[in-house]
Order: structure tokens, then C-alpha cells, then sequence
């Protein structure tokens, strides 16, 4: 996805050297709408839990916003959530 569109592309390694500065969405995307007054505007500004590249380093900043999982984890939380439900993002 780049600004909402689906660009044509499939991932691979050359697309990423490529286009280094390229925040990977893969698999699936859950579509935030933040419920608390500093983040009501995720939803204009991007920000999604999505899928990534298996060589993306975990647990440490690097997207632009964006909480990023790996594909086989976001997959299991896309088909355990509905559409309006609350997900709450806890820092461990």
C-alpha cells in the first residue's frame, strides 16, 4: 500500500533496496481510529497495525507510526477482531 492504494507491486527483495524508506505493508492491515483526544487523528495520518517483511526488525521504532507484526501474527489478530471493536495498545 502506498497512500491507500495498492501499488501493483509484490513484495520482494529488490522492490526493498529499491525503495529503502518504504515502511512495508504486507498481509493485512487493521485501520486505526484513535478513541483518546491525542490520537483521535490516526486515521487521517495513516496509522495501521499491519503486516511486515520477515527480515524487519521487531520491538524496536522504525515505522513511520504504524505498529508493525509479523504476517502470520497480524493475520490471527485480524480474524479474532470485528469491525468498530476496541483493540488496546499496551506497551510491555
Amino acid at each position: 500500500m502506498v497512500s491507500r492504494q495498492a501499488p501493483g507491486e509484490i513484495y520482494n527483495k529488490a522492490l526493498s533496496i529499491q525503495h529503502p524508506d518504504r515502511d512495508w505493508i504486507l498481509t493485512r492491515i487493521l485501520w486505526l481510529e484513535g478513541s483518546e483526544e491525542r490520537n483521535q487523528n490516526t486515521k487521517d495520518r495513516y496509522i495501521y497495525i499491519h503486516g511486515s517483511p520477515d527480515e524487519t526488525i521487531m520491538g524496536k521504532p522504525g515505522s513511520k507510526g504504524c505498529i508493525r507484526m509479523r504476517n502470520k501474527d497480524v493475520v490471527e489478530l485480524f480474524e479474532n477482531v470485528q469491525i468498530g471493536e476496541d483493540v488496546v495498545i499496551m506497551k510491555s
